[in-house]
């Protein structure tokens, strides 16, 4: 199965407004139907297929190959052709997955996509940043000048984006900081 993105997923990657978590734009990134459903699991993780299922069953993703659902879920019993496997949804993120450095390339990402001199400052800031309280600093110090240099709907689902890679520890104090 190579999935591939619909309108509608293109369309939420574009204008940033879908109910996405960042595992699953990342997914609807890399699946350009090129890529195999084993290709994408090593690039995303075990969790790939039932990711999959889930955007293709939102109308993120089409598969031309139904069939190939036994691909999907190996232990799952023959289905007829066109139905698809229902799947627990994949929490949002893990605990493994959250960190200082995720989120800190995360916002170097994104203030690098605002082309404006300040955000570049802020860039150049948090790239120096080597303790976790500087970094911590920084991350703080460019959430609070993002509205400023884009709108605010969009800082504020970077800051929550951010909030969701963040260890415990820290996004508990920047919910405290930030409020």
């Amino acid at each position: 199965m190579q999935p591939q993105k619909t309108d509608l997923a293109r369309t939420a990657l574009q204008a940033h407004r879908a109910p996405l978590d960042m595992r699953q734009r990342r997914l609807l990134i890399l699946c350009d139907g090129q890529r195999d459903l084993v290709q994408l699991g090593q690039l995303v993780g075990p969790e790939t297929p039932a990711m999959v299922i889930q955007l293709i069953q939102s109308g993120y993703l089409v598969s031309h190959a139904v069939a190939e659902a036994a691909v999907v879920a190996p232990a799952a019993p023959a289905l007829a052709p066109g139905v698809m496997p229902t799947v627990a949804p994949v929490p949002a993120t893990s605990e493994r997955r959250r960190s200082l450095v995720a989120a800190r390339i995360y916002l170097l990402d994104i203030l690098e996509l605002q082309r404006h001199p300040q955000a570049a400052s802020l860039f150049h800031a948090l790239q120096q940043s080597r303790s976790d309280e500087a970094v911590l600093a920084a991350l703080y110090a460019a959430l609070e000048a993002l509205p400023g240099l884009t709108s605010t709907g969009y800082a504020e689902r970077v800051r929550q984006r951010l909030l969701e890679v963040l260890p415990k520890e820290h996004a508990d104090r920047f919910l405290i900081a930030v409020i």
